[in-house]
């Protein structure tokens, strides 16, 4: 509904609390090996079991994935040393030239060889790593659809108490970006980590069988390196967290004054704004120079380490050449693979770095997924023509939080056809009357019937179908007029959706645009007025032809012609229709069968306009107020 008076704090509309992931190593978060701080999740090991499950049924394609990953990997790392024998044959072949030997040649033939072994090995590497990427996208994508399924129908399941707690981008959040790290996850990150620590037990073998101490001497340079990385991350963590959260004040200051540029400029605070820009974006630019030059040293000094490495193997390396215990093909060779050795280290760090992060992203979909649902409902049916609209409430208990009360028996009884109002300060109970009616919320003590029928023993979508809702906040989707008025009944025709726009006066006005019935609403249906909008939901519930009319102040967003034309049309739709009108403006309420005054949740008068004005109660004090407001704006304006 659209006033929530009554609701707990932090509903609908609010900004969200999660985003998109930072970003990963070379994207803006600092070279390769930097990655930005992962959330953690605070209970790792259960919601890594849990997701696990999801990947229960592809046990035999995972075991596939890790078989041609491993192989995939296995053939890659003998390249080096074949390579090494080929460099061995050339170099043989050169140094026998050089010292005279008789027939000394190059064997040409023996390298082609090696390097016709080579391309297949690449080959048949590359291969291998196709039907991997092929069957972890399959294993991945699946996953993550029906993880996807699972979502969508429980946020069908879930009770509105639950959007009303939560804002808008925190549940997007959940749903689009925390799913779409754990896709990203599965579908490269899984492989990556099978394939880095492959790599990295194949290397230190292939090392040890070239040459113990020259891995020694590789593996000494390691807690350098380990040290240097400690240093800057932890530097460079706080300024990317800086860097984060200077950038979603800007996002959120640009945001604002975007969404309220209008009020900007009619208060004259353009200045104002531009100037609270600057200096954000001044903070934004300190934090992210310092995060991306701490970053940036990493690899200039792990480049220095790595040389330091490099320059003592090949001056070992150099000795064990000229003492024979070593060819230079291996020597080579090994420096290849001393090259490869730091890549997966630094790739299995960033990795379990994401696997944190996607654990917590799961264990935050995980969370959704076991929110209580709504109350299951009973099979009773009940079908829109077979209802009259009698409607009783029967010592209706209510609250949002049991602490705090908010409906103290509350019994009201509503004969078919009438027309309800109900009238109340802010916080009144008003529209959550109307939430209880329509079953977003469960009473807790009490019965709400209809045509005697208890709708807690209702489907709650027969429920709802019985009922056609014009709010004060107008609902348009992306899409043409013509769909957006047919929304309103399944099946519904040309004609239909023509005659319930003449019925709500809105024919006219969408005759005069250039593509009439066919033009596109955009995403906040800006291009068509507040009025013409609130128009075409009227046609909307015409279309629906409800059994039970629920109203909140549709007319109130219109000019006092089209009001006119409004009242006329729903007075022709409630002809022998119950409705409930939530009223804000009492002139408009004058010819209501029943009027319910509302206060703290409770009933406190009721009768129509002339018995509750003629009582001077509390109705009349509301009425007064506000035509004396009226009458004085009105010579106030006059003046």
């Amino acid at each position: 509904m659209s006033n929530h008076d009554n609701r707990p704090p932090g509903g609908p509309g609010g900004k969200g609390h999660g985003g998109p992931r930072g970003p990963g190593p070379g994207f803006g978060g600092g070279p390769p090996g930097m990655m930005m701080p992962g959330q953690k999740a605070k209970n790792f090991k259960g919601s890594f079991r849990r997701l696990l499950g999801y990947l229960r049924p592809y046990r035999f394609k995972l075991l596939a994935v890790l078989i041609t990953a491993i192989l995939s990997t296995v053939f890659s790392i003998f390249s080096p040393k074949i390579l090494g024998q080929a460099t061995d044959k050339l170099f043989d072949g050169i140094m026998a030239k050089i010292q005279g030997e008789a027939g000394a040649s190059i064997d040409f033939a023996g390298i082609w060889q090696i390097v016709v072994l080579l391309a297949g090995l690449y080959v048949v590497s590359s291969l291998f790593t196709y039907v991997q990427q092929f069957l972890m996208a399959g294993v991945a994508q699946r996953t993550v659809y029906h993880l996807r399924n699972e979502v969508n129908a429980k946020l069908n399941r879930l009770p509105l108490k639950f959007f009303d707690s939560k804002t808008h981008g925190e549940i997007l959040s959940r749903v689009v970006n925390d799913v779409d790290n754990i896709a990203n996850t599965l579908q490269q990150s899984l492989t990556q980590m099978i394939t880095s620590v492959v790599t990295l037990v194949g290397i230190i073998v292939m090392m040890l069988t070239i040459s113990p101490l020259l891995t020694l001497i590789l593996v000494l340079t390691l807690p350098l390196s380990f040290l240097v990385i400690k240093a800057i991350a932890g530097r460079s963590q706080t300024y990317f967290k800086n860097q984060q959260a200077e950038l979603g004040q800007l996002n959120g200051h640009v945001e604002e004054m975007y969404t309220g540029h209008a009020i900007v400029k009619a208060f004259g605070h353009e200045e104002k704004s531009k100037a609270k820009f600057n200096e954000i974006n001044d903070r934004l630019y300190q934090a992210g120079w310092r995060a991306q030059f701490v970053s940036g040293v990493m690899m200039p000094l792990m480049s220095f380490i790595g040389n330091i490495g490099y320059v003592a193997i090949s001056v070992v390396g150099g000795i064990l050449v000229t003492r024979q215990s070593i060819t230079v093909g291996d020597i080579q060779a090994f420096i290849q693979y001393a090259r490869q050795f730091t890549m997966p280290i630094t790739q299995t760090a960033n990795i379990a770095n994401i696997i944190q992060s996607t654990i917590a992203s799961a264990e935050r979909v995980f969370e959704l997924l076991d929110e209580p649902e709504e109350v299951p409902e009973q099979q009773g049916r009940l079908k829109s023509s077979e209802v009259h609209g009698d409607v009783r409430f029967r010592h209706v208990n209510f609250s949002y939080k049991e602490e705090e009360p908010l409906i103290d028996d509350l019994s009201i009884d509503v004969r078919s056809g009438q027309t309800i109002a109900i009238v109340g300060p802010t916080g009144a109970g008003k529209t959550t009357l109307v939430n209880l009616l329509m079953r977003f919320y469960e009473i807790n003590s009490g019965s709400i019937t209809i045509d005697g029928r208890d709708i807690a023993q209702l489907k709650r979508g027969d429920l709802r179908s019985l009922f056609g809702m014009v709010l004060q906040d107008t609902w348009l989707f992306n899409g043409t007029i013509r769909d957006n008025i047919a929304y309103g009944r399944e099946g519904a025709t040309e004609e239909d959706v023509v005659q319930a726009a003449k019925a709500a006066y809105a024919d006219h006005f969408i005759r005069t645009l250039p593509d009439g019935y066919d033009t596109v609403l955009n995403e906040e249906a800006s291009n068509i007025s507040q009025g013409q909008k609130q128009l075409l939901t009227i046609a909307r519930a015409i279309l629906a032809d409800p059994a039970i009319l629920i109203l909140d102040e549709a007319t109130s967003s219109v000019d006092t012609r089209t009001e006119i034309h409004i009242q006329q049309a729903m007075n022709r739709l409630m002809e022998g229709r119950t409705s409930f009108v939530i009223a804000h403006r009492l002139s408009t309420i004058r010819d209501a069968d029943l009027i319910l005054v509302m206060n703290k949740g409770t009933v406190i008068e009721q009768g129509t306009h002339a018995e509750l004005l003629s009582r001077g109660g509390f109705y009349a004090e509301l009425y007064n107020s506000q035509f004396t407001g009226g009458a004085a704006a009105s010579a106030a304006g006059a003046m």
